[in-house]
């Protein structure tokens, strides 16, 4: 990321699954003061868009006509087809020049994010020189996911890196659609595993309160934290928006 940027430079522009509180207002905090050479925007997303696309207007108004006016950054872990339906729309609409990147993972920062949050359940022991797994209370994890089977599949890097940090099976399951949990519990059982983590990959609005935490409770598993407004995360946004930049 530069540390300094043009007046005219595209704002950041956050959108967030249903409202612009909590989650989402923690991380537009953590990206301002980390980077107070970028105008982050935040939008909710809401049933519509429509926030979005005022937030896309008012960017456009302080830029030069033919400038990009905004790099939308979705506040996901991977692909959702409502967030992608309503960016999309939201776009079109403002009729504003705007890039969009891709969700924040899979990355290397997502899988140590997740390994840090198991670690502060007592799910994984972590060496934190090298922030890699020394010793374990479990026997593998399932990375849990929302946003149905593409969500799932586009995931699977993510678990790879974390199995990699934690030298564990780590299994992907989705919490809305196949491939489900229990199939997962089943597969990683069947090798041997009987102490299993579930660890969500997610910053927390795109799935109602508890879900993750129920689905672990429903094959005797324990269930790491949502991701929510992690350093880490913040950290990904900034540097969704960067690659933008220097790709121009």
């Amino acid at each position: 990321m530069p540390s300094q940027l043009p007046p005219e430079a595209p704002a950041l522009v956050l959108a967030a699954l249903g409202d612009a509180s909590g989650t989402a207002a923690e991380l537009a905090a953590l990206i301002r003061g980390d980077n107070p050479q970028i105008q982050v925007r935040l939008a909710a997303l809401g049933e519509d868009g429509k926030e979005l696309t005022s937030e896309l207007e008012a960017a456009a108004r302080e830029r030069p006509e033919d400038a990009t006016a905004a790099i939308v950054v979705p506040l996901l872990t991977g692909p959702h087809p409502v967030v992608d339906r309503l960016i999309s729309a939201a776009v079109a609409s403002s009729k504003v020049q705007v890039t969009v990147t891709e969700p924040l993972g899979p990355h290397p920062l997502l899988a140590e994010a997740l390994h840090i949050r198991l670690s502060e359940k007592s799910l994984a022991r972590a060496d934190r020189m090298r922030l890699l797994n020394v010793s374990s209370p479990i026997d593998a994890v399932i990375l849990a996911t929302v946003g149905g089977e593409n969500a799932a599949v586009e995931a699977q890097p993510t678990a790879v890196l974390l199995a990699s940090r934690l030298t564990l099976p780590v299994l992907v399951a989705s919490l809305d659609s196949a491939p489900a949990v229990a199939d997962a519990a089943g597969r990683l059982r069947g090798i041997g595993a009987q102490r299993i983590a579930l660890s969500p990959c997610l910053l927390g609005p795109e799935a109602p309160p508890g879900l993750a935490s129920a689905a672990a409770e429903e094959i005797g598993a324990e269930c790491a934290d949502v991701l929510g407004a992690h350093d880490l995360i913040a950290n990904l946004a900034a540097r969704a928006y960067g690659s933008v930049l220097s790709a121009d």
